[in-house]
């Protein structure tokens, strides 16, 4: 794997902490409304479908496909390696359920929209990164 020093870790807090250390056992998980299931992400305090607060992280299956990607050949410290392959990936729980990621596995300019791909992950301290790969 490329060497990731440069990524700038998330802060983590209540709201968000189930999502960046989840990957420690290798599930990606997304917050999930108990009352109508709708999957919301970014994490937030209230289901904008039902306004429900009954919501709890819940697995994903980690896999989707490439909605949107760009390829980036500007390294933004002197560590970050180039080009690199930042996406938006769609999951397949539920349509407009995205994230925003890099694609690994593969060169950058191989990856493409509508590729399927499946979530891995990068430890960092007690962060684990979900990056995709293809499948």
């Amino acid at each position: 794997m490329t060497d990731q020093r440069f990524r700038v870790l998330p802060e983590l807090n209540d709201l968000n902490r189930f999502f960046w250390t989840s990957g420690a056992d290798k599930t990606l998980r997304i917050l999930r409304c108990a009352d109508c299931r709708h999957w919301l992400h970014p994490p937030g305090i209230i289901c904008p479908q039902c306004l429900s607060q009954d919501l709890s992280a819940e697995p994903v299956s980690g896999f989707g496909s490439i909605e949107a990607i760009t390829v980036n050949h500007q390294p933004w410290s002197p560590d970050q390696p180039v080009p690199y392959a930042i996406a938006i990936v769609s999951l397949d729980e539920q349509p407009g359920l995205q994230l925003t990621t890099n694609i690994v596995g593969c060169e950058p300019e191989a990856a493409f929209i509508g590729q399927r791909v499946r979530v891995v992950f990068e430890e960092q301290e007690d962060v684990f990164l979900p990056l995709f790969t293809p499948v």
